[in-house]
């Protein structure tokens, strides 16, 4: 049933590209300015279109019969052919266009035969490369004569939508109860010994739902309470130890681990997981490499009993392999514990019908549709209990009334398809997609398996490579965001589960991109670069540490390379110049080229100048200085990504000559000015210049920019450089914006002209002065004028120079503002009421030089929907009057620097998680009630601070800079015993002289620095106590596997912490089995009776060999070192 293949095929669009460009005036241009026989381009356009009626029925017959698809497959090959030879025609004209300035089409067509080489050689090859396409197209229309080929009349593209749902996945979860809750049993039953780390492998076919059951496990109430730490990550085809690794370390809170080794990532996972109950969920594993386990378990040895791991995998192979690399964390004589395998089987028919119809009908009654009730469920039975293949039938489906359709559906034959790695249901999904929809999946092939994408990248790539083509008045990226969404409504895409805006291919989504690339479409794995076709147009590839010349060995057979794309794990990688130099510039039909980020690319060859077809071009982190003067010869140039150049300092001057430019990225580069030629980027759509700290101007004129839909930051100039009504006339702007400069608007302008009021899609949006005025009138009058759109949700307000602030700042007609920023304000003398932001979560007021009170008028009367609540630098408030207002949902109270700020907080915050005071000397010693309270932190100089309303629920406490008589602490021990505090830290507390933590029974991190009075630490070797880092001076080393002593001259006596009871780490060779480095600090000579008490006293000294001692200013006694020193190092000595 050709009729049935309502999509159309992959090719048709692309036949329309090149219809397209055959009618475009320099194709014309061409054959008239030669005088040439237009019947050739005719002619050429009728065997188009009678191959063009045959690809729906070559699109299904492709499935089952061979012959068909080679057929295809030299067809494809034939018309990229085309649109290389028409796009050469393309560039020629738009060249002389940029150098020679506009002619009519006929003299463009001329002056281009005249600017190539005597005797028109140029000319001849490219008539005969024509003639040659003409031919090849005509002998793949005789070839049907033996395919069978029926010819079906092209069909009209669909335009219609899929609509959206509001249902989420969440919604979607049918028929794993049973499932979940045996998995959850599992997890928060103990282990039959008790000691390792329980595994349950997760084993079914791909689609059959296992990622989505593990992640309802995870995020199971029951789960969640019962495990100190979780992490999820997704590990793949690549069982990449060391990236696995960074990102479990991401996952429990490591901020930064980019630049460690291996062995540093073990080192700081196993401290952060040590004495830990750790829940760890790999998910689609394939490896069964036994040595790549072993390493990347090998952190886990230290975690606490009871700790799992769950494994989600097609292949049950792997599970020996796994079963050996768990850890025995505390007895050697122990054996992993037994592997409960949970294998997942298909859906039931029903709940796969309830699943399918749940998308198919879009949340509408099935019974509203009886004529489509009884084909769904027979739909709904050949998707094989697969939940994948039942979501995207019945997303296809969704917006299809008509029984007909559902029919053909069913009757496909395509079920019958003999291909086995792609599921039916799911090849369905893409046949049956429209074939602007095809190439733009296809091409989506280059992604390797679990590759997080965003959506403006790869539609910036659909644009390179002309998957999208304009319609109409509809503005191009538009367009190609519109593709995006409706593959991600077709469940083709996939919501990141950690990321929103980031988007995933399921695995079988990707191998179905892959089986219709084809040959066309090549990742690189390994050292099989090798085996690529000669006809490959896309490649992609992973990088590593140095990615050299042999890896690339057999890719230069790919003349006809269209794409060059590598993606990376790691922050920086080195490539072999040689790439650059010799292997790249043989692609002359590149449109995409990416070198990011390798930290070796620090200029661009001039080979590269050769590659004139270029859209795209990333140079992402690289060390660039400078951008060569032949990118601007890139005429087709679209993208250009120079983000975190940081090196680069400038532009080449004739940039304005890139006509297509849509895309410029230039966040965190150094640039010091813009071209002035940049306002002739007549197309540009997006220009980003966040965090380029050099730039302070923009060239004049920068309203000619009126397609500029993106502009992260615009400079309002003085004498030169663009002013306020240049902004004005970019009337398409949207997201963010940040205008700098304020105050060089001049006294005969105002801020309307900026036209704010009319920018509708900008939603956060930053208005700055220098903070310094001679005229706070008239800045209050730019103000006034700067009142943007009622729709804008962000808007911060800097170093504003009036004495109040305009009415509408506060004003109800804003009902969607949820953050809002006043700073730097230094001339004003109150705030405004901001009551009526009836949206508002998140306040900060910072910087405000003449304020003293803060009324209750701020935040309105009544309850405050604040969530995030900040006080920085306000040198004379005094303040703050919370009378008649309450903060029920303020979860972040942060003052910091308010010297002056006397009284009381606000008395009662019940939702309060977070607390942090800073500088406050003056600030009354009473804490606010805030039973949810989680961290707290006190950051001060002078004042006396009790904590006698400890809050039981907290979990974090820092004090830091308390040189008052009384220390903070002081008491603590009274105030009853906490159940949740796990980490103290004092810092620079002049007054703490004893801490008794024996009210913190799960305290695992004590942290105490720079406290000289302090004299005894005592009770820490309590049964109940399991503190597992003690900190003193500026050392972290999980269970006192480090102890450094510093900086608290007056202690007197150590810890005496009782040895475990297991057998120590084989690293752990000294002190007792827990310790392993032993640091003193600058310390005085009243520990030294102390340091002779401890050699003597031995439960610090065992009979073990001490490997490191490393002395700062320590002792002058020579006897107080182990007998079985192998290594000690001095630091700066004294006497």
């Amino acid at each position: 049933m050709a009729e049935a293949c309502v999509g159309g095929s992959f090719l048709s669009a692309f036949l329309q590209v090149l219809f397209d460009r055959m009618a475009s005036p320099q194709v014309w241009g061409f054959f008239k300015g030669q005088k040439l026989d237009d019947g050739l381009l005719k002619d050429l356009k009728g065997t188009m279109r009678s191959v063009n009626k045959l690809l729906n029925d070559a699109e299904e017959k492709q499935i089952a019969d061979s012959e068909v698809k080679d057929w295809l497959d030299d067809l494809k090959d034939a018309v990229y052919e085309a649109d290389d030879f028409f796009d050469e025609i393309a560039y020629e004209a738009m060249r002389l266009e940029v150098e020679a300035g506009f002619r009519t089409s006929t003299d463009q067509g001329a002056s281009f035969l005249s600017s190539f080489s005597p005797f028109n050689k140029v000319k001849e090859k490219m008539v005969a490369k024509l003639e040659e396409i003409s031919r090849t197209l005509e002998r793949l229309l005789k070839r049907n004569g033996v395919l069978g080929l029926k010819e079906v009349s092209g069909q009209k593209e669909s335009t219609q939508k899929l609509p959206t749902t509001s249902l989420t996945e969440d919604s979607f979860f049918y028929g794993r109860e049973d499932d979940q809750e045996t998995i959850v049993k599992l997890l928060l039953s103990p282990d039959a010994n008790g000691k390792t780390v329980g595994a349950i492998p997760i084993v079914g076919m791909g689609g059959v739902g296992k990622t989505t059951l593990s992640q309802f496990v995870l995020n199971d109430s029951r789960v969640q309470k019962a495990f100190d730490l979780k992490a999820w990550v997704c590990v793949s085809v690549d069982f990449d130890v060391h990236k696995l690794t960074k990102d479990i370390l991401m996952e429990v809170g490591s901020q930064n681990c980019d630049a460690k080794t291996l062995n540093g990532l073990h080192q700081e996972l196993e401290g952060k997981l040590k004495g830990k109950k750790v829940l760890l969920v790999l998910d689609d594993v394939w490896s069964s490499d036994q040595s790549r386990w072993d390493f990347l378990l090998k952190p886990f040895k230290s975690v606490a009993a009871g700790s799992k791991l769950i494994v989600t995998t097609r292949n049950e192979n792997i599970v020996p392999a796994m079963h050996r690399a768990i850890p025995r964390n505390q007895n050697k004589e122990s054996s992993p514990s037994p592997i409960s395998i949970h294998r997942l089987m298909g859906l039931t028919e029903d709940f796969c019908w309830i699943l399918f119809k749940e998308h198919a009908f879009n949340g509408e009654d099935p019974r509203e549709h009886p004529d489509l009730q009884g084909i769904s469920r027979q739909i709904a039975s050949k998707c094989k209990g697969l939940p994948l293949a039942a979501k995207t039938l019945g997303r296809l489906l969704c917006f299809e009334r008509n029984a007909e359709k559902w029919e053909e559906i069913l009757e496909s034959h395509i079920w019958e398809s003999p291909n086995d790695e792609i599921i039916p249901a799911l090849q369905l999904s893409y046949y049956y997609l429209p074939p602007h929809l095809k190439r733009c999946f296809a091409f989506c092939s280059i992604y390797p398996k679990d590759y997080r994408f965003l959506k403006e990248d790869l539609v910036r790539l659909w644009l390179a490579e002309g998957l999208v083509q304009p319609k109409g008045c509809k503005e191009i990226v538009k367009l190609g965001e519109e593709y995006f969404d409706d593959l991600l409504s077709r469940s083709l895409f996939q919501r990141s589960r950690c990321n929103e805006s980031v988007f995933v291919m399921h695995d079988l989504i990707n191998d179905l991109a892959k089986v219709v690339s084809g040959e066309f479409s090549f990742t690189l794995v390994g050292n099989y670069s090798s085996k690529i076709s000669g006809r490959v147009r896309h490649l992609s590839y992973a990088t590593t540490d140095y990615d050299a010349l042999d890896k690339f060995e057999g890719i230069d057979k790919a003349q006809v390379l269209r794409t060059f794309l590598p993606f990376s794990h790691r922050r920086s990688s080195r490539v072999d110049s040689k790439v650059q130099y010799d292997l790249l510039p043989t692609f002359m039909r590149l449109r995409v080229l990416s070198l990011a980020p390798y930290q070796n690319v620090v200029q661009l060859h001039d080979s590269i100048g050769r590659l004139k077809h270029l859209r795209y071009l990333d140079l992402t982190a690289t060390p660039l200085k400078k951008l060569p003067e032949f990118v601007c010869s890139f005429y087709n140039l679209q993208t250009l990504l120079l983000d975190s150049c940081m090196c680069l300092v400038e532009l080449p001057n004739s940039i304005g000559n890139l006509k297509n430019l849509l895309f410029l990225i230039l966040h965190w580069t150094a640039i010091q000015s813009l071209p002035e030629s940049i306002v002739n980027l007549s197309n540009l759509h997006t220009l980003v210049l966040s965090e380029c700290k050099n730039l302070t101007e923009l060239p004049a004129n920068m309203g000619k920019l009126t397609k500029l839909e993106r502009l992260t930051d615009f400079f309002v100039g003085k004498q030169s450089g663009s002013g306020i009504e240049d902004l004005g006339k970019l009337q398409n702007l949207q997201g963010e914006l940040r205008i700098w400069n304020l105050q060089n608007v001049l006294p005969s302008q105002d801020g309307e002209t900026a036209k704010l009021l009319d920018k509708q899609r900008l939603k956060e949006l930053e208005l700055r002065w220098a903070g310094d005025t001679e005229d706070s009138q008239h800045e209050r009058r730019v103000l006034e004028k700067l009142k943007p759109h009622k729709d804008v949700k962000r808007l911060s307000i800097i170093g504003f120079g009036g004495t109040r602030f305009p009415d509408w700042v506060g004003s109800s007609s804003f009902p969607k503002i949820v953050f809002l920023k006043l700073k730097g304000c230094k001339y004003c003398t109150s705030l405004p009421p901001l009551g009526q932001l009836v949206s508002l979560k998140e306040l900060r007021i910072e910087a405000f030089d003449l304020i003293d009170v803060v009324c209750p008028e701020l935040f309105g009367n009544g309850e405050s929907k604040i969530r995030i609540l900040g006080f920085e630098d306000m040198k004379e408030w005094r303040e703050w009057n919370s009378d008649g207002v309450a903060f029920p949902l303020l979860q972040l109270l942060q003052i910091r620097r308010c010297p002056e700020l006397r009284g009381a907080l606000p008395g009662h915050l019940p939702a309060l998680k977070e607390l942090c005071i800073d500088r406050c000397p003056l600030l009354m010693a009473s804490l606010p009630r805030a039973p949810t309270i989680r961290q707290m932190e006190l950051f001060d100089t002078s004042r006396s601070v009790q904590l006698t309303k400890y809050q039981s629920g907290m979990l974090s406490l820092m004090v830091q800079k308390f040189y008052s008589q009384n220390s903070p602490l002081q008491g603590i021990e009274h105030i009853g015993v906490s159940t949740t505090l796990d980490k103290i830290e004092v810092h620079c507390c002049d007054s703490l002289m004893l801490f008794q933590p024996k009210s913190f029974p799960n305290l695992e991190i004590l942290h105490i620095w720079d406290s000289p009075h302090l004299e005894s630490l005592v009770d820490l070797n309590t049964s109940s106590l399991s503190v597992s880092s003690l900190h003193i001076q500026s050392l972290s080393f999980p269970n006192l596997s480090e102890l450094c002593v510093g900086h608290c001259s007056k202690l007197k006596s150590l810890p005496q912490v009782p040895a475990p009871s297991s057998s120590p780490c084989q690293k752990r060779v000294l002190l007792p089995p827990n310790y392993s480095h032993l640091q003193y600090g600058v310390a005085t000579g009243s520990l030294h009776a102390a340091c002779n008490g401890i050699y003597a006293s031995s439960p610090l000294f065992p009979a073990s060999e001490l490997v490191i001692v490393m002395m700062w200013n320590p002792f002058q006694r020579r006897h107080c070192c182990p007998q079985l020193l192998h290594h000690l190092k001095f630091g700066v000595l004294k006497n």
